[in-house]
């Protein structure tokens, strides 16, 4: 039978781990309060010898004063450290501030009612509101009144005044009837489109283009075009125009829920195409996952970061859509994931190098996928197409056509104008002349021009110019007519 011993008695790092094993009885008394618990630990570390000892006893020792102390391990280090490095514990009163505050919560409250009430005006105000307040019997500006401009500034930066000048309000979802919010399912089959709005820049406060990107889920068929605009004047026509290039009978729309898609008007234009209209659902991130990778993978790498004005957009889908769709969908490889259970349960998704093909690759390879091709698109047509150019040729026409474009954009932004000349029906020559929606003068000064079609002073977008004009420039002026109804912008056709 052992004998009970006291804490004194637990001399030797033997004794300490017989004690911590439960093989070791021993009777201690709890400390009545910190001071006596750092004494107690002091006592401890001299007794054990602890800055002697090797790794293995020092962390027994450690244990040993956590289960005593019945401080955190963390508490534990930190009173170690001050021993080792002081040879004392001692407890450190929190010592409060040696100034005093000379502006209190109610001074920091007024100022916030007052900056309020007049829409924060510059601290030279605020203090003269202050001063005249005080001077008219208020008592409650009396500090207020002869406080430095300066520490105006300092107090609005304080946890008590954004608290009060601050409210946060939590986002009220707004219920609507249009679209289903799902996640599609297509279950193998092309023609379920994730649509996704990608903004290109901003320049002293004007909004720059806005390509709309299409991403078929199941073969990854993508096709992009750009707005001025993300309204519902824009995208109805450009998505009617997209949906158009895909060769296979579209059946699914999924976008996230933006005014932009969620409207009437674009509900309308799918159900009259009988499509499947979802939208995202709420905190599920991973709904229009692909379309969101495609951003960056393509509408970035091809037409990055910088700004590019509005009024190029219908120039952009004449010059970049075709090509780009080519190399995307004919020549381009992309990865297409295998799903594989794993041992809890859970879908995962591998990208083997074997699955890498191109999305026309990837459309043939169903059986039978004549059945999914849109009406006047045949097997032959769509081969002819697929293998009209190389790879390397497809490549380097769409490095060409976003050339002229980047060249058409700089030249239109120094003011530099270009003439073309067009031959007529009754052999006449017109000289067309382009007026950039913003040019640099002489004096170097930016003058702005109307948002209009470059050859008529209509200020209608070109998305929905019907009956464009052909000016005839002269040297003192502009003099023009107009010509018969056409299906495209005369101003794109000379670019």
């Amino acid at each position: 039978m052992k004998a009970i011993m006291t804490l004194k008695q637990l001399n030797t790092i033997d004794q300490i781990e017989q004690f911590l094993g439960g093989s070791q009885a021993c009777v201690y008394e709890i400390a009545d309060g910190k001071e006596s618990a750092y004494r107690w630990i002091e006592q401890a570390l001299k007794q054990c010898r602890y800055p002697q000892l090797n790794k293995h006893d020092k962390g027994v020792v450690r244990r040993y004063l956590v289960k005593i102390s019945g401080y955190s391990r963390q508490q534990i280090t930190r009173l170690i450290q001050q021993y080792v490095k002081t040879r004392q514990v001692i407890l450190r009163h929190k010592r409060p501030s040696g100034f005093s505050r000379r502006y209190t919560d109610e001074d920091i409250a007024r100022l916030a009612e007052l900056d309020e009430l007049h829409e924060t005006p510059c601290g030279a105000m605020i203090r003269k509101f202050c001063e005249r307040a005080y001077q008219q019997g208020d008592s409650r500006y009396e500090r207020l009144s002869v406080i430095s401009i300066s520490h105006i500034y300092n107090l609005r930066s304080s946890t008590a005044y954004q608290q009060q000048r601050r409210h946060f309000t939590k986002t009220q979802s707004k219920k609507s009837s249009i679209g289903e919010r799902r996640k599609p399912t297509p279950n193998g089959h092309p023609g379920y489109l994730r649509v996704d709005t990608v903004h290109q820049g901003d320049q002293d406060k004007r909004k720059g283009v806005y390509h709309i990107n299409l991403v078929d889920e199941i073969r990854q068929f993508e096709i992009c075009f750009a707005v001025e605009k993300i309204s519902e004047q824009f995208l109805i026509g450009g998505l009617e125009q997209a949906m158009a290039y895909l060769p296979f009978k579209i059946k699914g729309f999924h976008s996230d829920n933006g005014s932009e898609y969620i409207n009437k008007n674009v509900s309308r234009l799918l159900d009259k195409l009988r499509i499947e209209f979802t939208k995202s659902r709420s905190k599920q991130s991973n709904d229009n996952a692909l379309v969101e990778s495609k951003n960056g993978s393509i509408i970035r790498k091809h037409f990055g970061y910088s700004y590019i004005p509005q009024h190029f957009a219908s120039i952009i889908n004449q010059k970049i859509q075709e090509p780009l769709y080519r190399y995307l969908n004919f020549h381009r490889s992309c990865f297409f994931p295998i799903t594989v259970m794993d041992e809890k349960g859970k879908q995962r998704k591998h990208y083997p190098y074997k699955t890498l093909s191109t999305p026309y690759e990837k459309l043939i390879s169903l059986e039978n996928y004549s059945q999914y091709l849109k009406e006047g698109v045949t097997v032959e047509s769509l081969q002819r197409y697929a293998y009209e150019y190389t790879d390397h040729q497809a490549a380097s026409a769409l490095k060409k056509a976003k050339q002229d474009v980047l060249q058409r954009i700089i030249k239109q932004s120094a003011g530099i104008i270009k003439k073309e000349k067009t031959a007529m029906a009754d052999g006449s020559v017109w000289i067309s002349r382009e007026c950039p929606a913003e040019r640099v003068d002489n004096r170097g000064k930016r003058q702005a021009f109307p948002h209009c079609c470059p050859h008529s002073f209509t200020p209608y977008p070109h998305a929905t110019m019907r009956y464009p004009a052909i000016l005839q420039v002269l040297q003192q002026g502009h003099t023009g007519k107009i010509s018969a109804p056409i299906n495209q912008c005369h101003c794109l056709s000379a670019f």
